[in-house]
């Protein structure tokens, strides 16, 4: 099974990538994971017309997300809400994420980033995919660094938290799978 696991903020500073790798790791486990950042992917903010070509940043990543089983988005919440180059990179795709699970790990403040969670679940179901209700939410990411300056610290219970949503994935990813596989998904 392949997840492709997307670092949702292109923020300088972000902590995006400290969260995915960690997540990574957790996943690693159960799948063969595809580390995708925004920042690096360098996708174009404004969407074309439906006559222009295909621009080639969209066409490097499009293969990696058409190939991927399951897609983990860790995005932080920024003003109640996930940030634009995730929005963007959403919308850029159609067909790579039809009748395929999505996991969501948030992190922000108080709520950590459950409001972007529930656009994000929004924004999903248009496109034809599958959010999985367990989700992890990182309140105040920031207080659970250790000592010497790892992340998570061991009391925080994310792994528990990842590990009840992965197992969760790799359950629809291969009920999907399956479907996808006896018949293909009509729009």
């Amino acid at each position: 099974m392949r997840l492709a696991v997307i670092i949702g903020s292109t923020r300088n500073g972000r902590f995006g990538p400290t969260v995915a790798h960690w997540l990574a790791r957790q996943a690693d486990k159960q799948f063969d994971v595809d580390l995708i950042d925004l920042a690096t992917a360098n996708l174009p903010t404004t969407l074309p017309d439906t006559d222009d070509e295909t621009p080639a940043e969209v066409a490097v990543l499009a293969p990696r997300l058409a190939t991927a089983d399951a897609f983990a988005v860790v995005t932080p919440e920024y003003n109640s809400s996930f940030p634009a180059p995730l929005k963007t990179a959403l919308d850029w795709y159609y067909d790579e994420w039809n009748a395929k699970p999505v996991a969501i790990v948030s992190y922000g403040r108080e709520t950590g980033g459950l409001y972007a969670t529930a656009q994000l679940r929004q924004v999903f179901t248009e496109l034809q995919a599958v959010t999985i209700r367990h989700t992890v939410a990182l309140p105040c990411y920031w207080e659970q660094f250790t000592a010497d300056g790892d992340w998570p610290r061991p009391s925080a219970g994310y792994e528990a938290q990842a590990k009840l949503m992965l197992d969760q994935l790799v359950w629809w990813a291969r009920a999907l799978l399956d479907a996808r596989t006896a018949r293909p998904y009509q729009q």
